[in-house]
């Protein structure tokens, strides 16, 4: 076997990273992992790390967001805390907004393609957990009504910068 094949027989069903995202946004809502916001960049800590997963506590003020993104090799799930975020997902018809409320768990595979952002005045927050665990990412454009990959980046944070685009792109 190798190490992909490896990663992918550990990962959690998407039935176990929905509990698993629920279980997390409970315990945020009952105060056990302290939530902080910052305007200028998004808040984030890694709240849980091991071979199967890693679950992310993410704050975000008005206006922030992703960029169009995949998660490379890792399956997912996000459940909103708080607030509420929107998701831009790329569908075979384009981009699609997708509004996400309180309460709210979203589930996908690999190679899902989105971008979260929080258009409201009130802070959102939410539970991502990912499995395998992040080890890279894949940011994207849309062009000419295609999907078009711009950057890669290898990261085990969801939150790192996304490559800076050059004046060529």
């Amino acid at each position: 076997m190798n190490s992909v094949t490896d990663r992918r027989e550990t990962a959690l069903s998407a039935e176990e990273l929905t509990a698993w995202t629920q279980q997390y946004a409970a315990e945020v809502r009952a105060g056990r992992h302290p939530v902080h916001a910052d305007s200028q960049q998004r808040w984030h800590v890694r709240l849980h790390a091991d071979d199967r997963a890693d679950v992310w506590l993410i704050s975000w003020t008005t206006e922030q967001g992703t960029e169009l993104h995949d998660h490379g090799d890792s399956a997912g799930a996000f459940t909103v805390v708080d607030g509420e975020l929107t998701e831009s997902l790329w569908t075979p018809d384009g981009l699609t907004d997708i509004f996400r409320s309180r309460g709210e768990t979203v589930v996908f595979d690999r190679r899902y393609v989105h971008d979260v952002r929080n258009h409201a005045e009130r802070t959102a927050v939410s539970v991502h957990v990912y499995s395998p665990p992040l080890t890279l990412m894949h940011y994207y454009e849309v062009a000419d009504g295609e999907l078009v990959r711009r950057d890669s980046l290898w990261t085990d944070d969801p939150e790192a910068a996304a490559p800076r685009r050059t004046a060529d792109r």
